[in-house]
């Protein structure tokens, strides 16, 4: 509902139908579209893992709708680290990296540290 002062005594009421606002959908995808020449800067790899986080934001659009906040980087950030938190809790999604035995600091002559590892 609009109302205008119509310079008399009068206010007049306009009805107004349809969103006043876009959909969550439609400003992700503006919002991603503005990322275009960062993405399009990366490397192969680097550009196929942007794609992929990309794709995780869209996943969750539904969700991500009902904040009421209009920037829509935040719901993008929290959409990227559900996702990324739910990929940590598969079976096997993490690689187990062997792990050194034994880390020692040597002090150098200079006052530096260097790590030795066996």
């Amino acid at each position: 509902m609009i109302i205008n002062e119509t310079g008399s005594d009068c206010l007049e009421v306009q009805q107004v139908r349809g969103k006043t606002v876009e959909s969550f959908r439609l400003a992700l995808e503006g919002e991603i579209s503005k990322w275009s020449g960062f993405a399009g800067a990366l490397r192969k790899l680097d550009r196929e893992a942007f794609d992929e986080l990309m794709g995780m934001c869209r996943s969750y659009a539904l969700e991500s709708s009902n904040e009421t906040n209009p920037i829509i980087f935040k719901p993008m950030v929290m959409s990227i680290m559900l996702a990324q938190s739910k990929k940590l809790r598969e079976p096997n999604s993490v690689k187990r990296c062997a792990l050194p035995k034994k880390i020692c600091w040597d002090q150098t002559q200079a006052g530096h540290r260097s790590a030795k590892v066996s």
